[in-house]
């Protein structure tokens, strides 16, 4: 099973970057998608970004488009999410996940993923 570590959350105050990565431990990763979701206290985990192995396919949450960027490196077996103009209701714990590899469905469902990381605090404060 694919471990996954996610790093850069913190505390940022409202309309400032952070930039989430996380990093895979195998091989596979480069013929696997990737995906960020997020969890804020009493909610529902939600779909944030997405990534396909070869970064020709990406797909964001309306929530988020046009402030966050998902983009991958697969020599460096990583993959980020560039989060810019943030806002109070980004905060959450963000989650990292891969798919198996070269699976072809839902980008967008969390039951389409095979493995998770620890997950990673983003606080934005006003």
């Amino acid at each position: 099973q694919v471990q996954l570590v996610e790093s850069g959350g913190g505390l940022v105050q409202a309309g400032g970057s952070l930039r989430l990565s996380c990093a895979a431990s195998e091989r596979t990763f480069s013929r696997s998608g990737m995906g960020w979701f997020r969890q804020a206290p009493g909610k529902e985990r939600e779909f944030v970004a997405a990534i396909n192995w070869s970064g020709g396919s990406i797909y964001y949450a309306d929530s988020v488009k046009g402030r966050f960027t998902i983009s991958r490196d697969n020599a460096k077996r990583t993959v980020y999410l560039q989060m810019n103009s943030l806002k109070p209701e980004d905060t959450a714990v963000y989650y990292c996940a891969v798919r198996a590899p070269y699976y072809g469905g839902s980008y967008y469902r969390s039951s389409d993923y095979d493995s998770w990381g620890q997950g990673t605090q983003v606080t934005v404060s006003l």
